[in-house]
């Protein structure tokens, strides 16, 4: 599992500023959500802006989201299996992406963003290793990897590789993207 969610870990100030450009009403994936760190966040600091959508394969953590926030919806899912996938029909304004990395899924969470929609996407980078867990390669990103994955219809808007030293030190990538508004993804 890619997945490193901490309780209590204060949202990326990062994802908090990517927040700031989303359209009103938009239709946001928190993929991988954890406890919902973010999608809290969002809901709390934007109350009724956006139309917020959970996954996670851990089911506790979700329940425990939708009871504290119903206008969260919330689903159970296992985000790893490569024959199913929840999200066939659907697609977002934002799809939002923090301390997770499946590679093989990469595709087929930049399909779901809408024409128009954005990509915000934060995870471990090669290095962190130095720093603690993860620390296993197929959970780092390598310098350059999300950029040269995203798909051509994509604008790169915000880019980071390096060391970050709150809430602790590791090494991050950050991305953040938006779809050509003419795109027919």
């Amino acid at each position: 599992m890619a997945s490193c969610s901490k309780v209590n870990l204060a949202p990326s100030c990062w994802i908090m500023q990517q927040a700031k450009r989303w359209p009103n009403r938009s239709k946001i994936l928190d993929f991988a959500s954890g406890r919902g760190r973010h999608c809290r966040a969002l809901s709390s600091t934007f109350p009724g802006r956006f139309e917020i959508l959970a996954t996670d394969h851990n089911h506790a953590a979700l329940r425990e989201l939708a009871a504290q926030f119903p206008g969260i919806r919330t689903l159970h899912a296992d985000l790893e299996n490569t024959k199913i996938w929840p999200f066939a029909d659907h697609d977002f304004d934002v799809v939002l992406v923090t301390n997770y990395l499946f590679r093989p899924r990469l595709p087929d969470l930049f399909r779901l963003i809408r024409s128009g929609g954005f990509l915000a996407y934060e995870t471990f980078g090669d290095g962190n290793a130095a720093f603690g867990r993860p620390s296993n390669p197929n959970f780092l990103l390598n310098d350059g990897e999300l950029p040269a994955c995203l798909p051509d219809d994509f604008k790169i808007l915000d880019y980071f590789h390096g060391k970050i030293d709150q809430p602790q030190p590791a090494i991050i990538q950050r991305l953040a993207a938006q779809r050509d508004s003419k795109s027919n993804a």
